[in-house]
This record gives structure tokens, C-alpha cells and sequence, in this order.
């Protein structure tokens, strides 16, 4: 396509700079007194390169600014691929809304670069090249006369064209903080209306929008610049042309046609000089843009598969779970102490069995379940699955065994359905279940019969019956992270989610701290026969959810200070049974409160 878009730049160029040197025969004719036929020969001559010329150019157009949209949806596609396959590090590192500038404004002045610079770029070359040649043969003196002002340019490129980069790059980057600023209020808008911040915040993005605008306008001002001067020095060479190529007519050198279209190609000349500077522009920014893009490209996962990964054998129920002296910790920065999260610890947990990890807040529950998907990697010891090291597996067939249920559940602005069926190829039950216009029986009878296995896991969580009392069951829309649900809503949702998968590994970290005690006891009866045969790890902060496990470690400071099944730490007395004492203790007071409330 760039090739192509090069040819029709270079031939609507050499066409279009065949018009002026018509225009000299046609008006040296007329001074000759040639027959008027001649003329209007001449005429159509004009009129059919005109034609053909913008046939070209029209044709040049759509090759090259088609190109800059295939660049553009290219480079799109690499972003978005790259950092879906970056880790949670990265994300923690980086604002959402630096991402969402450089994914928009950015690449839109990549793509600009890439296609109408280019063309502008390369018509400017090809049109002034030919316009040279042909001002050349009309007279070289005046044609050497006329570029002297134009020997400046060069020097007001280099100066102009690095401080509009600089300048660019600051308006870039300010944009990423506005942009975060307005991501942050629209997310947690909730909050900010809570605590009535909204004029402060208010304030506070009007400040960063001045900032913006201000920059904007310094970059302003020094493209404004440009222009100007470079239009300078197009007046002087026309200047030029209007003393001397007076004089070589009046002194009979060249004719009035060749002056007349020696003054043609000189506009030809200045237009690409104005152009010029616009062109600079765009190549500028599109550069400034491209160096935060590839930051993002150039960003490589800490997170893995190897060159050649090992399979894991066929799963009968679940799989054994091995923890050997495993100690993990944050990204520390450099020259800082190093605060280990978990240190030392060590377990296994045989196929089909349920380990329930407890101990108080920042006791590293949820860092441990992380590391069985390898959602981090830890810094010392291995994790193994069926006795193959997890750091060896495919990355996509680990957690293709594993259910997922996180501490804070996310769920998408798409239907219960959708969110219910994500990850699963049962696409036929989510397309059923979009249409508004579709009722809860015919919903409910949808999903039975395309994924009996989505309503079973619904059951499974006490989702169900909430689900069909909604005005169009599985299909009704979620808003933004689900925020039309409550806070138990969506663990259930992501707790279903997780099981319908059928997955060989459940870990649950946390994944009912927001469900009342009763609904609690519903579905930890369901569990118990849903994780029959299948490897499960529990992290909760109540006793009440884990006491059933085959086996149960206490966290404390990231070591495992107790193990065992629930009857032997309860008779050891130790750090397990205060736990238990202190929750039975709350719910005791939460109740007594509770009552008390009620009879007032």
C-alpha cells in the first residue's frame, strides 16, 4: 500500500506540474496571435490533466490515509495484546488513565504521522522537485535567486521542530494525569459523594484542565510560529520573482507566459513550504506518541510460559497441591528493606482434598492463593501441581484447572448470563439470554437446556432464586462492576461463576465475607458436595467457613504458626481457637445488638 500510495503521490505530482507549462504555451500563443482553436486546445489539455491529476490524488489519498487506519488498528491490537499479557505488577504500577490517553490520544497521532505526514511529506518532495526542474528551464538565475530565502528553513525546522517535540510530550503526559483524575472521580463517584467532595474535586480537575490548556497554547504558539515564518520567506522569494522576472520580461529574456508560470510553480513551491511546517508538526508529535506507546510494547510480563512447557497428566477429581519452603514478597524498591509477605511455608494437599488457609488481616491469605495460578512467582521455594513444578506448566492450562474466586469480585457491564458463562465456550446460552425482550421462563428454560451446568453452579452459590426474581432472569444487565447488586450479589455471581467451570482446583479466597451467615451456611452445605473429589483452598477470616476442611494452616506475620484438622487445633488451645472464641464472641454481641435494636 505504501508503495503504491508513493507512485500516484509521484505521478499526481509530475501531472499536476505539467498544468503550468500549458499555461505558458497557451498564453504565449495568444501573444502570437495563434487561431483560437489552438487555444482552446490548450484549454482542454488543461482541463483532462486536472481531471486525471485529481483522480490521482483522490486515489493517493485513500491508499495512504487507508494505510495510517490499518497501522492504527495494528499497532491498537498490539497495545491491547500486550497488556493483557502483563502482570499484576505492572497494572500496580501504572494509572488506568495514562493507559486510556496513550490507547487515544497517542496512537490518534500515531496514525496521523503514519499516513496524511507521509503524504504530505512525500507530495511536498515530489511536487517541488518537479516544479524545479521545470522553474529550471525557464531560467536558471532567477530560479537560484528565488530559493536564496528558502536556505532558512532548514535551521527554523531543527530549532522549532525540537521544542514543539519537547512541548508535545509535556501536553501528552498532562493529558495522562487529567484523564486519571476524571477515571478515579467516575469510579469512585460513590465515595466522593459520601464525603461531599464533589466541588474539590471539582476544583482540583479544573486545575489540571488549565494546565492542559496551557501547555496546549504554549505548543500553539510555537506551531503559530512556524507558519508565519515560513510564509516570510515565501513572500520574499515571490518578492524576487516580481523584481528580477519583471525586468527579464520587459527586457524580452522570457516570455509573459514563462513568467506567469514560472509564478505558478513558485505557489507550488510556498504551499509545500507552509505544509512543511504542519507536516513537522504531525511527525513531532506522532514521534512523541510512538516513544509512550512502545514503552508499553517494550513492556515484558515477569510472568511466563516456558520455551517448552510440561503437561500435566489427566485429573481424576482434583489435583495434590505442594508447597515447598515457599516465601514470597512485593517488588521492594531498590535500597529498601525487604518485607516478606509469606516465609517458609510448606504443605501438601492431596487430590480432592480442602485446605483452609486463616489467620488475621495482612497474614498473607490471599498472597498465597495468588501463587497456585501464578499470578505472582515467588522469590524462594516451588509450588507444584500433581508433582510438576507450576513455574513449568503452560500458563493457559494452569488455570485452566483452576476456579477463581477473588477476594473482590469483579464482574463486567454485560448480562448475569455473560458474567455467569465468562471463560466458557457456551455462547449459544448467552446469545439467548441478551435479548430484552426475553422473559424469565424462557430464559430459565434457555439455560437448562444450552448450559444446565451455569444454572447448577447458580444453585450451588443460592443464586438462583435471587436471579429469577430479576425482571428478565439471567439476561438482566449489569451496571458498571455490577454496582446494580449488592455486595453478596456479586460474590455469588463470581462464586458460580467459578464452579461452572468444573475446574479441578477451587480457591476461594475470602469469597463470602460479604454474605450474611445464613445464605453463608446455604452454600457451604452446597459446597461440601460441589467439591467432592476436586482440590479446594479456602482463605476466609471465619472459622464458620473452613472448619469442614480436611486440613487447616494458621497464618500469622506470612509463616504457618499452626496445622491441622479443626478438632486438634481446637484441643491445642493455641492461635486457631482464640480466633474461633473472639469470632463466637462478635457474633454473640453482633446479635445481642442486634436484638436490642429491634425491640426499640
Amino acid at each position: 500500500m505504501l508503495a503504491t500510495g508513493l507512485i500516484l503521490v509521484a505521478v499526481s505530482s509530475a501531472i499536476g506540474a505539467v498544468i503550468p507549462w500549458l499555461l505558458r504555451a497557451g498564453i504565449d500563443s495568444l501573444h502570437r496571435g495563434a487561431p483560437i482553436g489552438h487555444v482552446v486546445l490548450v484549454g482542454a489539455g488543461i482541463l483532462a490533466v486536472a481531471l486525471v491529476g485529481g483522480a490521482l490524488r483522490y486515489w493517493m489519498r485513500e491508499v495512504l490515509n487507508g494505510l495510517s487506519r490499518h497501522i492504527e488498528y495494528d499497532v491498537r491490537q498490539a497495545l491491547f495484546t500486550r497488556l493483557t499479557t502483563l502482570d499484576a505488577a505492572y497494572f500496580g504500577q501504572t494509572r488506568t488513565g495514562d493507559l486510556m490517553a496513550r490507547l487515544t490520544n497517542d496512537l490518534s497521532a500515531v496514525r496521523m504521522a503514519a499516513g496524511p505526514a507521509i503524504m504530505y511529506l512525500t507530495s511536498t518532495i515530489f511536487g517541488a522537485t518537479f516544479a524545479l526542474v521545470f522553474m529550471f528551464r525557464i531560467d536558471v538565475r532567477l530560479t537560484l535567486l528565488a530559493l536564496v530565502p528558502m536556505l532558512m528553513l532548514p535551521v527554523i525546522m531543527i530549532k522549532l521542530g525540537g521544542a514543539i517535540h519537547r512541548r508535545f510530550e509535556a501536553v501528552q503526559e498532562h493529558f495522562s494525569a487529567l484523564t486519571t483524575h476524571a477515571q478515579e472521580n467516575f469510579a469512585g463517584v460513590r465515595v466522593i459523594r459520601a464525603y461531599g467532595q464533589e466541588n474539590a474535586e471539582i476544583a482540583r480537575f479544573a486545575a489540571l484542565n488549565e494546565g492542559y490548556v496551557t501547555r496546549n497554547i504554549a505548543l500553539a504558539r510555537l506551531y503559530g510560529a512556524m507558519n508565519p515564518m515560513f510564509g516570510l520567506l515565501a513572500g520574499l522569494s515571490v518578492a524576487v520573482v516580481l523584481g528580477l522576472g519583471g525586468s527579464l520580461v520587459v527586457h524580452g529574456t522570457i516570455t509573459v507566459g514563462a513568467f506567469v508560470a514560472f509564478g505558478f510553480y513558485l505557489t507550488s513551491l510556498t504551499w509545500p513550504m507552509i505544509a512543511l511546517g504542519w507536516v513537522i508538526n504531525l511527525f513531532q508529535r506522532g514521534a512523541a506518541s510512538m516513544a509512550r506507546l512502545l514503552e508499553v510494547l517494550d513492556a515484558q510480563p515477569s510472568l511466563s510460559t516456558p520455551a517448552s512447557p510440561r503437561t500435566l497428566p489427566p485429573a481424576h477429581g482434583g489435583r495434590t497441591i505442594t508447597f515447598r519452603d515457599v516465601g514470597f514478597h512485593f517488588p521492594t524498591p531498590a535500597g529498601s528493606e525487604t518485607r516478606w509477605v509469606l516465609r517458609h511455608v510448606s504443605f501438601e494437599l492431596p487430590a480432592g482434598g480442602t485446605l483452609a488457609v486463616v489467620g488475621s488481616t495482612g497474614s498473607g491469605k490471599s498472597a498465597l492463593i495468588d501463587l497456585i495460578p501464578r499470578l505472582s512467582d515467588p522469590q524462594e521455594g516451588e509450588i507444584l501441581l500433581d508433582g510438576i513444578p507450576v513455574r513449568e506448566l503452560d500458563l493457559h492450562a494452569l488455570r485452566a484447572e483452576i476456579g477463581y474466586v477473588p477476594q473482590e469480585s469483579f464482574l463486567f457491564s454485560d448480562s448475569i448470563a455473560s458474567n455467569l458463562a465468562y471463560g466458557d465456550a457456551a455462547h449459544d446460552f448467552v446469545d439467548a439470554l441478551n435479548d430484552d425482550e426475553i422473559n424469565v421462563s424462557a430464559s430459565r428454560e434457555a439455560g437448562a437446556r444450552v448450559a444446565a451446568d451455569h444454572i447448577w453452579a447458580a444453585k450451588v452459590a443460592q443464586l438462583d432464586d435471587t436471579v429469577t426474581d430479576f425482571p428478565f432472569g439471567y439476561g438482566t444487565m449489569l451496571g458498571e462492576r455490577g454496582i446494580n447488586l449488592s455486595g453478596g450479589q456479586k460474590q455469588r455471581l463470581a462464586l458460580a461463576r467459578a464452579l461452572a467451570r468444573r475446574p479441578s482446583v477451587v480457591l476461594l479466597d475470602d469469597a463470602l465475607s460479604a454474605v450474611d451467615t445464613h445464605t453463608e451456611a446455604e452454600i457451604l452445605h452446597g459446597l461440601r458436595t460441589t467439591l467432592a473429589g476436586r482440590s479446594a483452598v479456602i482463605a476466609s477470616h471465619r472459622v464458620s467457613a473452613v472448619r469442614d476442611a480436611s486440613w487447616i494452616i494458621v497464618l500469622d506475620d506470612g509463616q504457618v504458626v499452626e496445622a491441622g484438622t479443626h478438632e486438634t487445633l481446637m484441643r491445642a488451645g493455641r492461635r486457631y481457637s482464640a480466633l474461633l472464641s473472639r469470632q463466637q464472641l462478635e457474633e454473640a454481641i453482633e446479635s445481642t445488638t442486634g436484638g436490642l435494636v429491634g425491640a426499640v
